[in-house]
């Protein structure tokens, strides 16, 4: 039986490597144009560091979907479910709320969550990450959500829209949550499974069914925008009127909300149109406290996340294909044995100036230009008993077919000359 990756895990291809480098030079343009510092965190923690910032009664992930192993030392460590526990800590370790606030930070990399395998979700998948740490303002709110804006549509992705939501101040969502127990409970009976056990831990994350029969029974109930206190709602205002102003497009969703407890208030999605009913790309929100329940200072932060592997989905839709894979300006090719070290002396040399590859083994010429062909080159060198008698590279353009004996001390400058004007 032939190896196989493991299910729910993909490899990434050379053909795909290209957009993959898109993506994170644009994040990381977008980003550090504003003044975020790059972050690479550990693949796993403690597993103390995500139960302690997800919350008894939070998400399902943090009950069934974390990867926790025990190691030698006994210790329990998790698989990085998502990003902000683990910067959150590096953020606490290292000092950072001693830096100029707001702290912007960025990540990219693999996560790993225990789910249902099925088209678009994985078990190992990769997020870029961003958080702002050290303020409250609104107006950082609204920029936290333009430079998710900014980073989608610098990947040329159409279409792109922000849903705008709060889920208040603690004491709203309280207020909210026993409101849907209030009106639920009579009707558990008629709710999923899943529903049953959010109705009981977690009553907000209702709002999130896919259900019919859970979206029937929640139709006609408020959303937590209907139970912002004032400060909440004139912060809610704020963060909307900037958006406006800076032309980021949005509506208004007043059923938004966001899985884990830490959440407060500001609460966002974008969406792209062509990936389906599901169209969420990424989505965030504020979380004031939760550096403080990790062991920090009490510390205001926002952040948000986005799938890459969603995203290229969306860029697929659009069309967006990234850039070429880069090709050797230069196959050399031997034509006898002796040929075989010059090409690979003189390959070594060139790709101190230009890219270079070569064949190892002898080649006829017909072979020789063939391999040269495959390997997406421009030109095709050429080194046998005549060239090292006459101290030249037959130099072949592959597309036209011309040809120069080029001395073989000039091939260096020879090719950087070519490539400069060409």
């Amino acid at each position: 039986m032939r190896p196989q990756a493991v299910k729910g895990t993909h490899d990434i291809l050379s053909d795909q490597a290209p957009l993959w480098r898109l993506i994170e030079e644009t994040v990381r343009r977008t980003l550090e144009r504003a003044g975020a510092q790059e972050l690479r965190t550990p693949v796993f923690e403690h597993s103390e560091v995500f139960t302690k910032a997800a919350g008894e009664s939070s998400d399902l992930m943090v009950q069934k979907e974390m990867y926790t192993l025990t190691d030698r030392g006994e210790r329990q460590l998790t698989l990085r479910p998502e990003f902000t526990p683990g910067t959150l800590r590096a953020y606490i370790q290292h000092g950072m709320h001693t830096l100029p606030s707001p702290v912007r930070l960025w990540s990219m990399g693999p996560v790993f969550r225990a789910e249902n395998v099925q088209r678009g979700r994985y078990r190992q998948f990769h997020q870029v990450n961003f958080e702002v740490l050290g303020s409250d303002s609104a107006v950082i709110d609204a920029e936290t959500i333009s430079l998710l804006y900014d980073t989608l549509a610098n990947l040329g992705l159409k279409g792109l829209s922000v849903r705008l939501g709060s889920v208040g101040d603690p004491q709203d969502r309280q207020a909210y949550n026993a409101y849907l127990r209030d009106q639920l409970e009579p009707l558990a009976g008629r709710l999923s499974a899943t529903s049953q056990e959010r109705l009981r831990l977690n009553p907000m994350r209702l709002l999130d069914a896919k259900d019919p029969g859970d979206q029937e029974l929640l139709a006609g109930l408020k959303r937590p925008l209907d139970f912002l206190n004032d400060d909440a709602r004139a912060h809610f205002d704020r963060v909307a009127a900037h958006l406006e102003a800076w032309q980021i497009p949005f509506d208004l969703d007043p059923a938004i909300v966001r899985g884990l407890d830490y959440y407060r208030r500001t609460a966002f999605e974008v969406h792209h149109p062509g990936i389906g009913a599901q169209s969420a790309l990424s989505g965030g929100g504020r979380y004031d406290g939760l550096v403080e329940n990790l062991g920090g200072p009490a510390t205001p932060a926002i952040g948000w996340a986005f799938g890459v592997e969603r995203v290229l989905d969306a860029m697929a839709v659009d069309g967006i294909t990234g850039p070429s894979r880069a090709a050797p300006s230069i196959h050399l090719v031997p034509l006898d044995e002796d040929g075989i070290a010059e090409v690979a002396t003189m390959a070594r040399r060139l790709r101190q100036d230009v890219s270079a590859s070569y064949t190892p083994v002898r080649r006829n010429p017909g072979k020789g230009l063939r391999d040269a062909d495959r390997s997406g080159a421009t030109y095709a060198g050429l080194r046998g008993d005549r060239e090292r008698e006459d101290r030249v590279w037959q130099v072949r353009h592959l597309e036209s077919g011309v040809q120069h004996a080029v001395p073989e001390g000039d091939l260096p400058s020879w090719l950087a000359a070519t490539e400069a004007t060409s």
